[in-house]
């Protein structure tokens, strides 16, 4: 008997431009359609963040929830890489790398993703065949 695992779950800003162009990116590029996106200004996401320590107000990360393990920074952006086809593997290589060194890039990234990607009012849905998979 095969046992059903819980899809795995993006926290992610629908606010952020570069949030979004990486929603995007996974659903061209997963390997299997088993992500579920749930905004962070939604409710859902709102008390995803909470219970996780992010305040969603000003979030400083993205949150990756797989198989009932909450990640964060550089550790959910590799957890997400493994679900990925294409380019987005060698994401896995900084695994590489320590901790340390990896979320400080993430961070210098997260502080400045307003500044250098721009930020949206409003979130554009991608194509209506995935709006399935999205809380919004």
């Amino acid at each position: 008997m095969k046992v059903m695992q819980d899809p795995a779950i993006w926290v992610f800003d629908s606010h952020c431009v570069l949030c979004d162009g990486g929603v995007r990116y996974t659903l061209r590029h997963e390997k299997a359609a088993t992500i579920r996106f749930v905004a962070l200004q939604s409710a859902e996401g709102r008390a995803l963040a909470r219970g996780h320590g992010i305040d969603p107000e000003d979030p400083t990360t993205l949150l990756f929830i797989e198989q009932g393990v909450a990640l964060a920074k550089s550790d959910a952006v590799i957890a997400l890489s493994r679900h990925l086809n294409g380019p987005a593997r060698l994401i896995r290589l900084a695994r590489l790398l320590p901790k340390r060194l990896r979320d400080v890039g993430y961070d210098i990234i997260a502080r400045n993703r307003y500044r250098l990607f721009g930020r949206r009012a409003v979130y554009t849905m991608p194509d209506p065949r995935h709006r399935h998979r999205f809380t919004l």
